[in-house]
């Protein structure tokens, strides 16, 4: 069997090689996103703007809030859109409620006494939750008066000038469909795990949605905190059930419908990060499940539309960039066996290693673009990457639900609202899964063997990438494991 024990690490060196290729290639596209940021960062300085004119005729704007079993936060959210600032009387507010416990009966109270006092509030309760939030969305349309509408989750608390700083961008562009503001943070000094998450949230707004508005990169709206032109929603063809994602599908058909996106970055609009691991887990499994299952929906019509070979590949690139924790599971499994085999590579693959030190440039960027004193912030730069890396499995495993586009039930991320310990049942799933939990030890555990091998052989390069991944794994699966003992 000689043959078969030469043959082995070539295939496996090959596999290798090609996952470590294929994290280069979205480390370029960090690195061109990087590039494009600097061209545009002009944009996200402070601007401002004249007053608008009050006195004339506003369109009429309606404020739609989907909430599902939100008892800690729904009372909150209707207040702040109660709150909102904007001409007399061109305001109708939906609490679109698909609740099967208290929150209708808050809600219902609290939008009796703001009718009581005039005003344009409705409750529109769904017994089931047929199409999830797509569902309560397209149901709403029939009962929507505004040209605008203007979209806030359970857990947003919108400034009171917000329609007054987003609603004059479509007067000026007739051919504007969307406009999407900055996720704000109420938690993020909580603990390292929202430190972390409002990190990565700041990349991804302050540096990747800059620039996909300011360069034409198949812009996305978020879900929330934003505002859609009526005439374009119904024109890409309204809410659709058929993914986990209901926001990046509909953008998506709208870009393809050739409407505009504009994202306002000095807007804000705060919210409540996810306060345990397990809701963060469920947050990102779901959006990665629909990136992916839109990956797959839109593919080809990206791929054939006219917008730039650029955009096509940007919005192609970044529908799979959660494919990422796949490849990196694969990384960690074949580099051991490598390594025991002490297969040797070009010294030349250092250069693809260096094309993955841009995304996280892109995180320091995101806090130097955001906060004056952006330094302090840093020190939990180490709690994003191991996070990120912890989650693989569960990343991975909703990237391989997506790719079979089988109809799945959405689970909503639990929302705290200043309460010390997180909701369970009423459709939150809060107990991390035992498979998982038991990929991640295991992950752990062979990460720390690599690294002994590693210490043992003199193979110092491999020290870095099995440290992390023990540390990433091992965090993740310990704090897994306590949530799970706690909520026995």
């Amino acid at each position: 069997m000689g043959w078969l024990d030469d043959l082995l690490p070539a295939v496996v060196g090959w596999l290798y090689l090609a996952a470590l290729a294929g994290l280069a290639v979205y480390g370029l596209l960090g690195l061109y996103t990087l590039l494009l940021f600097w061209r545009h960062r002009a944009a996200l300085a402070p601007r401002p703007g004249d007053p608008p004119g009050r006195a004339m005729t506003w369109p009429m704007v309606t404020v739609q809030l989907p909430v599902y079993n939100e008892r800690y936060v729904v009372e909150r959210l209707i207040d702040a859109a109660v709150a909102l600032e904007y001409a007399p009387g061109r305001v109708q507010i939906l609490v679109l409620d698909d609740s099967a416990d208290c929150t209708t009966e808050l809600a219902a109270r609290l939008v009796g006494r703001y009718q009581a006092q005039g005003v344009n509030i409705q409750l529109l309760h769904r017994p089931g939750r047929v199409g999830y939030k797509a569902g309560a969305l397209a149901a709403a349309l029939p009962a929507t008066t505004g040209e605008f509408i203007a979209i806030f989750d359970a857990d947003f608390q919108p400034p009171p000038d917000f329609l007054w700083q987003t609603i004059p961008a479509f007067l000026a562009d007739r051919r504007l469909g969307v406009v999407q503001t900055r996720w704000g943070h109420l938690n993020d000094g909580e603990s390292a795990l929202t430190a972390a998450q409002a990190i990565a949230l700041d990349k991804h707004f302050a540096v990747e949605q800059l620039v996909r508005s300011r360069a034409r990169l198949f812009p996305k709206f978020n879900g929330t905190a934003g505002v859609w032109r009526r005439d374009c929603l119904e024109d890409a063809g309204g809410w659709q059930d058929d993914t986990v994602c209901e926001d990046l599908c509909l953008s998506t058909r709208a870009v393809l419908r050739g409407w505009e996106f504009q994202f306002l970055p000095q807007v804000v609009a705060p919210a409540e990060l996810p306060a345990s691991l397990g809701a963060y887990k469920q947050q990102q499994a779901r959006w990665a499940m629909g990136s992916t299952q839109c990956l797959v929906k839109f593919g080809r019509a990206i791929w054939r539309s006219p917008q730039s070979l650029a955009a096509r590949l940007y919005a192609l690139l970044t529908m799979s960039a959660y494919a990422t924790s796949l490849l990196l599971l694969l990384l960690l499994l074949l580099q051991l066996p490598l390594l025991y085999w002490q297969v040797r590579f070009s010294p030349w693959l250092v250069l693809l290693g260096l094309a993955g030190l841009a995304q996280p440039l892109l995180f320091v960027i995101g806090q130097q673009a955001l906060y004056p004193r952006w330094g302090g912030r840093l020190r939990y730069l180490p709690a994003v990457l191991l996070v990120a890396v912890g989650m693989s499995v569960t990343i991975g495993g909703a990237v391989l639900q997506g790719l079979g586009r089988r109809r799945v039930v959405f689970w909503r991320t639990p929302k705290r609202g200043g309460q010390a310990v997180a909701p369970a049942g009423g459709g939150y799933r809060l107990s991390p899964g035992r498979g998982a939990l038991l990929l991640e030890s295991l992950l752990a555990a062979y990460a720390a063997g690599g690294l002994l091998l590693a210490l043992s052989r003199g193979q110092y390069g491999s020290l870095f990438f099995f440290a992390t991944c023990l540390l990433g794994f091992g965090y993740v699966a310990g704090q897994g494991l306590r949530e799970w003992w706690a909520q026995r």
